[in-house]
C-alpha cells in the first residue's frame, strides 16, 4: 500500500472513529441524564402526593384524592403491607400498568422499570393511613415521549456522523496529498537522476517552517553534495590518470631503448636504468599518497599525547640536515607544549619544510610561539620565489601546482599540501599560506595547546 493511501486511510479512520465515539458518549450521557432527571421529577411529585393526603380532609375519599394527583400519563396506587392493593388509580391509555407486580417497599424507591418494552418511572414512599396501618404510595409514569427525544437525537447524531465523514474524508486526501507530494517529487527526482545520471534538485516553489520543507532543502543540500564530489572525484581520477601516464611513459621509453639499442650503446644502459629507477620511486610515492588521501579518518589509528614541539622540531631539522645536507635555522619566541598525534604532526610540518627546500635555495627557519593564551603557532619560513597571488587560494587543492615545468622538475605532484590540509583536519589544527612573488612564503600551523585542547 502506497504511502498516501496509508495516511489517507489511518488519518480517515482515526476521525471517524473519534466522531463516533463522541457522538456515542454524548448520545449516553444525555439519556442517563433525561431518565435520571425524569425519576427525581416522578419522585418529587410522589412527595407532593404524600404531603397531600397528609393535608386533606378526612371527608375526601382516597380514590378521588389519588385522582387529583395522579400523573398525566401514569399509575397511583396504595399497597398495604400485606402487598394487597387497597386503591388503584391510571390514565385510560396506562390501563397495563394495573398488571405491574406488586410489592411492599419498607423504604423510599425511586427507579426505572421496563414495561412492554418502554421505560416507565417507578417510586414507592412508605405511608401510614388513618387507622395507623403501614402502606406504599406508589407512583408510575410513562416515559415514552421521553424515549421518542432519544429516539430522535439517536438518529440527528448519525445523520450528523454521516454528514461529518464527507469533510473528514476530503480533508485525509488533502492532507495526505500534502505529505506526499515532497516525497513523490523526491522519488521522481531519484529516477531522473537513475535514469540520466545527472544530480537534479527538487523544485522548492516557497519558504515554509515545516518538516517537509526541511526534508526537501536537506535533499537539495545532499544532491549539491554529491554533485560536488562527483565532480571533485572525475578531477581527481584524471589528475591522478595523467600524474601516472606520464612516469609510465617514461619507463615505457627508457625500456624500449635498451631493447633496441642497450647491447650496441653500453652508455644507455646507465642512463635508462636511472631514469626508469626515478620514475618508478616517483610513482611509488605518488600511489602512497594517493592512497593516504583516500583513507578514513577512523583508520588512521592516531595516538594523541602532549607534545614538547621544541624537541619535535628538533628531530625534523636533524633529520633534513642528513638527509639534504641543508641547515634549518630554529627560532623559539616560547616554548609551548601541545596535545596532537607526534607522527602526524612531524609529518605535516615535515610536508612544509620540504616544499621550502624545493622551491628556495635560500634560507629555511621553523619558528615557534603563541597566537594566544589557547593556541601554540609553527611557522615555516623561506625566502624562495614564492607563489603569484592568484594561486595562494588553490595550493590546498589536489594536483594544484604554480608552475607545471618546476614542479615536474623538482618531483612535485601537487598532493603534498593537500596532505597537509587532511593531516591539519585530523589533528585539529589549521594551516595556512602567506606568500609574496619573488620574496617568499610563511606556512602556519595553529595547534591548541594541551591545557585547551
Amino acid at each position: 500500500m502506497k504511502l498516501r493511501a496509508k495516511i489517507n486511510i489511518y488519518t480517515a479512520f482515526t476521525f471517524i472513529v473519534l466522531l463516533i465515539v463522541i457522538n456515542v458518549a454524548i448520545y449516553f450521557t444525555f439519556n442517563k441524564m433525561m431518565y435520571q432527571n425524569e425519576v427525581e421529577r416522578s419522585h418529587q411529585e410522589a412527595i407532593k402526593t404524600v404531603n397531600g393526603m397528609k393535608d386533606a380532609s378526612e371527608q375526601v375519599q382516597q380514590s378521588d384524592l389519588l385522582r387529583a394527583y395522579l400523573p398525566i400519563n401514569g399509575m397511583l396506587r396504595i399497597v398495604g403491607a400485606n402487598e394487597e392493593v387497597d386503591v388503584t388509580i391510571t390514565t385510560p391509555e396506562q390501563q397495563v400498568l394495573r398488571d405491574f407486580p406488586v410489592q411492599f417497599y419498607d423504604h423510599e424507591t425511586a427507579k426505572l422499570v421496563n414495561v412492554n418494552d418502554v421505560y416507565h418511572t417507578f417510586v414507592s414512599i412508605p405511608i401510614i393511613d388513618d387507622d395507623g396501618k403501614v402502606g406504599n404510595l406508589q407512583m408510575m409514569e410513562n416515559l415514552e415521549d421521553v424515549t421518542n427525544i432519544l429516539n430522535m437525537l439517536k438518529i440527528i447524531l448519525t445523520i450528523v456522523t454521516l454528514i461529518a465523514m464527507i469533510p473528514v474524508i476530503v480533508s485525509a486526501q488533502i492532507l495526505s496529498r500534502v505529505i506526499s507530494k515532497p516525497i513523490l517529487n523526491m522519488i521522481e527526482t531519484m529516477t531522473k537522476i537513475q535514469q540520466s545520471g545527472r544530480h537534479t534538485k527538487i523544485d522548492l516553489p516557497k519558504k515554509s517552517k515545516d518538516e517537509l520543507y526541511q526534508m526537501g532543502q536537506t535533499f537539495n543540500t545532499m544532491i549539491e553534495r554529491l554533485e560536488e564530489n562527483y565532480e571533485k572525484q572525475e578531477e581527481f581520477v584524471m589528475n591522478a590518470s595523467h600524474e601516472l601516464k606520464t612516469p609510465l611513459t617514461i619507463i615505457e621509453s627508457y625500456s624500449d631503448l635498451l631493447k633496441r639499442r642497450g647491447k650496441e650503446r653500453p652508455e644507455l644502459v646507465e642512463e635508462s636504468l636511472d631514469a626508469i629507477h626515478s620514475e618508478a620511486i616517483r610513482m611509488r610515492e605518488l600511489t602512497e599518497q594517493l592512497l593516504f588521501l583516500a583513507k578514513n579518518e577512523s583508520k588512521w589509528q592516531l595516538d594523541f599525547e602532549e607534545i614538547e614541539v621544541i624537541h619535535l622540531v628538533k628531530e625534523i631539522i636533524q633529520h633534513f640536515h642528513s638527509a639534504f645536507n641543508t641547515k634549518v635555522a630554529l627560532h623559539v619566541d616560547e616554548a609551548i607544549t601541545v596535545f596532537a598525534d607526534r607522527k602526524r604532526l612531524k609529518q605535516l610540518i615535515y610536508v612544509f619544510v620540504e616544499n621550502a627546500y624545493k622551491y628556495s635555495e635560500g634560507n629555511i627557519s621553523i619558528a615557534i610561539g603563541k597566537t594566544d593564551e589557547k593556541h601554540g603557532l609553527i611557522e615555516v619560513i623561506d625566502d624562495g620565489v614564492g607563489i603569484p597571488a592568484e594561486d595562494v587560494d588553490k595550493i590546498f587543492e589536489r594536483f594544484y601546482r604554480v608552475d607545471k615545468a618546476r614542479a615536474r622538475k623538482t618531483g612535485g605532484s601537487g598532493l603534498g599540501l593537500a596532505i597537509a590540509k587532511e593531516i591539519a583536519a585530523v589533528i585539529g589544527a589549521n594551516v595556512s599560506i602567506e606568500s609574496e612573488e619573488g620574496k617568499g612564503t610563511k606556512a602556519k600551523i595553529i595547534i591548541s595547546l594541551v591545557d585547551y585542547h
